[in-house]
C-alpha cells in the first residue's frame, strides 16, 4: 500500500525554494586526487541513469514505499555492537578485496553477529558495487541498510529509496553547504535516514543541519587514502550530542572500539577488515566474541 505521509513529504521538498540549490556541482575537493575523479565519473552516470529509468518509475516501486528502519533505535540498541559493517568488494587504493563473497550471505552474518546496520557499496566503476547488491541485501535482512555511494544529485536519493536503502550517505567533501541542507530535507521528507560525513573541522562546522541523524567521522583521507583515528578523538567532543556519532575507516581491532565509544561515539563503520578473510561472516563473529569478552 502507498505510504502517503511519504509521498506528501517527497513532493513537498519538490515544491521547496529549490531553485537557490546549484544545478551543477560545484566540487570543493582536491583537484586532480581520486575523490575529483569519482565525482566527476558519478556525473555521467547519473545522466545515464536518468534516461534508462525516471524519477517518476523510482517512485512506483514496492521500496519506496517501505517505512525505514530507524538508524537511531538499531545503533543504540543494547543487544547490539553499534558496528556498521560493510559489504565492499573492492577500493582504488586495495583493489579487490573479495570479488568472491555472496552479498545475501554475509550480509545476513553481519546481522546475526550483532551488527547494528550494514553498508553496501553501489559504485560499480571504483567498487565494484552493484545496484542489485542492495536489492539482495534488502530481501535478506531487516537491519538498517546504508547506501555507500557518492551522492550529488536528488535523483540518487529517490534511487536509494526505491532499491530498499534505509540511510544514505552525504560526503561533505563532495557537497556545498546548501546542497548539504537541501539533500538532508529531501531525504527525511521521503523518511530515509541521513548520515553526514566529515573530515575535519571545518567540514562539520559549516555543514551541520537539523535535517541529519548522524555525523560520521571519517579518518581516512579519500584523496591520499592515509588513516588515523586520532581524527575521530580530535572531532568527537565538537559533534553536538543530537546526532548519532560514528566513527569510520580503519577500525580493526575490538580494543578500538571500546576506546572510541568510551570517548562518545555510538557506531562503528568497519570496511575492509571482514571483507578481506575469504569468510566475512567469521571474521565479524570472532571480532565480535573479542569485543563482548572485554
Amino acid at each position: 500500500m502507498e505510504n502517503k505521509s511519504l509521498r506528501t513529504g517527497f513532493y513537498k521538498y519538490k515544491e521547496m525554494e529549490s531553485r537557490n540549490i546549484p544545478d551543477t556541482f560545484v566540487p570543493t575537493i582536491e583537484q586532480g586526487g581520486i575523490l575529483e575523479k569519482i565525482v566527476a565519473y558519478k556525473q555521467q552516470e547519473i545522466r545515464d541513469a536518468k534516461i534508462k529509468v525516471a524519477m517518476s518509475s523510482l517512485e512506483k516501486t514496492e521500496h519506496f514505499h517501505r517505512t525505514c528502519l530507524s538508524m537511531r533505535d538499531f545503533m543504540l540498541d543494547p543487544a547490539r555492537t553499534g558496528i556498521i559493517a560493510e559489504f565492499k568488494r573492492a577500493s582504488p587504493s586495495k583493489g579487490i578485496i573479495n570479488d568472491q563473497a555472496a552479498v545475501s550471505v554475509v550480509t545476513r552474518q553481519y546481522a546475526a553477529a550483532g551488527a547494528s546496520a550494514v553498508s553496501v557499496l553501489t559504485d560499480k566503476k571504483f567498487f565494484g558495487g552493484r545496484m542489485r547488491d542492495l536489492l539482495e541485501a534488502r530481501g535478506a535482512i531487516k537491519i538498517p541498510i546504508l547506501r555507500k555511494d557518492f551522492i550529488i544529485d536528488e535523483y540518487q536519493i529517490i534511487e536509494s529509496k526505491a532499491i530498499g536503502a534505509d540511510i544514505i550517505l552525504l560526503i561533505a567533501s563532495i557537497l556545498t553547504p546548501p546542497q548539504i541542507a537541501h539533500f538532508a530535507k529531501l531525504a527525511k521528507g521521503i523518511g530515509l535516514n541521513v548520515l553526514l560525513e566529515v573530515h575535519n573541522q571545518q567540514e562539520l562546522d559549516q555543514s551541520i543541519v537539523d535535517d541529519l541523524d548522524a555525523i560520521g567521522v571519517n579518518n581516512r583521507n579519500l584523496d591520499n587514502f592515509t588513516v588515523s583515528v586520532q581524527n575521530s578523538y580530535d572531532l568527537v567532543k565538537l559533534i553536538p550530542d543530537q546526532f548519532l556519532k560514528i566513527s569510520e575507516s580503519g577500525i580493526s581491532d575490538p580494543q578500538t572500539i571500546i576506546a572510541l565509544k568510551k570517548a562518545g561515539f555510538n557506531g562503528f563503520l568497519i570496511g575492509e577488515n571482514f571483507m578481506k578473510h575469504q569468510d566475512p561472516g567469521l571474521a565479524i563473529q570472532e571480532f565480535v566474541n573479542e569485543l563482548k569478552a572485554d
